[in-house]
């Protein structure tokens, strides 16, 4: 059977099989161009931004001008020299480039927000791989002018609280101009940045600078926030901010037991759930939360580090929402945030990346249906239609 069959491939017509292996680089081409690049665009045109609650009777052309659009990701977790593999930092920095850039095309944010780890082994790096892994950053996450990027430290870009140096946090603010305490305001919206790493508590010298700031720019925001005929001897020379009730930014959560409350498609496994989570490392300490809540009152949190999506409310009417990490290799179905904010309210919206499973079940399915074109054709494999023909005359024949 194999010998007649081999037979049969070669007295083809040279023109039918080159015609053949054509049509088959075209279909895995076409796979490919899908699976690896169209796919970002046909999942990301569906998200859309919310609209801000009330604003009904604003026009559209004051909206527009008036609604700060943000994307909110976090936890990219660029691989490093050590850990990396370099198929796996080519596949998931790809990945997360062609999502990046995709978003950026079709939904054209007026500020990015990435709440911290960037990188993976920032808290090893030698100088050298910092460099390495800054610039392939860089060329990920390349914007336009139009474009803001604020990118917030985590503690695998300067390392936990016992790893972190005043070198790290130094490398670290030089290449992203961040620092802890400082005071973003873009279209009257006060965003506040915070290096959650460096609310030990302890007193270390980073820390210690890191809470003097938070605590200066606290008095600046509720002198701003108090009324005209309110006289305060403590505010007469205090520089006057927008009268906006600020938004946190940070790596870490505030304190909260566990994820046993969150819910959602995208928060922590079922099995993880109830884990107890261990203050100062999955989330912000007690006292550290209270501080930071009694210093701003924020409308809102935004934080990260846990991977998985979540929201709490603090004293009763805080919100803070949990942003999941925004690399396939933490997690099956990445998101990022999008925000309609203005100076009194928001509006929150999530947008899913495509699913990695189902990028590799297009993938099975079409290395399924090409194994089965390749053996139709070299007559290995029986078309269905001639099978079925075979039998009727078999049975005919009976």
């Amino acid at each position: 059977m194999l010998s007649s069959s081999s037979t049969a491939v070669k007295s083809l017509p040279l023109k039918r099989r080159l015609c053949f292996l054509l049509k088959l680089v075209c279909f895995v081409s076409s796979v490919l161009i899908f699976c690896e690049f169209l796919i970002y665009y046909v999942v990301i045109f569906q998200c859309r931004w919310p609209n801000v609650k009330g604003g009904a009777h604003v026009t559209e052309k004051e909206t527009s001008a008036s609604v700060l659009k943000a994307i909110i990701l976090a936890d990219t977790h660029l691989l490093g020299e050590i850990k990396g593999h370099w198929l796996d930092k080519l596949r998931r920095e790809w990945q997360m480039e062609r999502s990046f850039q995709t978003a950026l095309w079709l939904l054209q944010p007026d500020i990015v927000f990435i709440l911290g780890d960037v990188f993976d082994e920032g808290k090893w790096s030698s100088p050298q791989a910092w460099a390495d892994d800054v610039g392939r950053f860089r060329k990920m996450f390349r914007h336009s002018v139009f474009t803001e990027l604020v990118v917030i430290a985590g503690n695998h870009d300067i390392g936990f609280h016992y790893e972190m140096t005043t070198y790290k946090v130094n490398r670290f603010e030089k290449v992203f101009n961040f620092t802890s305490g400082k005071l973003i305001t873009r279209k009257g919206i006060n965003f506040v940045l915070v290096n959650s790493v460096a609310m030990e508590g302890d007193g270390c010298a980073v820390c210690r600078t890191s809470e003097a700031k938070l605590v200066a720019l606290s008095h600046k925001l509720n002198c701003s926030q108090q009324k005209p005929n309110h006289s305060n001897k403590r505010c007469s020379d205090v520089e006057k901010l927008p009268a906006s009730e600020p938004i946190l930014l940070q790596h870490y959560p505030l304190y909260r037991k566990s994820d046993a409350e969150c819910t959602g498609e995208d928060s922590a496994p079922p099995e993880e759930k109830n884990i107890p989570f261990k203050e100062k490392y999955d989330v912000l300490s007690q006292e550290a939360s209270q501080k930071l809540l009694w210093w701003f009152q924020p409308r809102l949190i935004l934080s990260g580090h846990t991977h998985s999506a979540c929201e709490v409310l603090h004293a009763g009417k805080i919100p803070e929402i949990s942003v999941p990490s925004f690399s396939w290799r933490n997690r099956n179905n990445p998101s990022f945030i999008m925000g309609s904010i203005t100076p009194t309210d928001f509006s929150l919206q999530k947008c899913f990346l495509p699913f990695e499973s189902r990028v590799f079940t297009i993938y099975c399915a079409a290395g399924a249906l090409l194994v089965i074109l390749v053996l139709a054709h070299v007559q290995l494999l029986t078309p269905p239609f001639y099978f079925a023909q075979r039998l009727i005359s078999k049975h005919k024949a009976v």
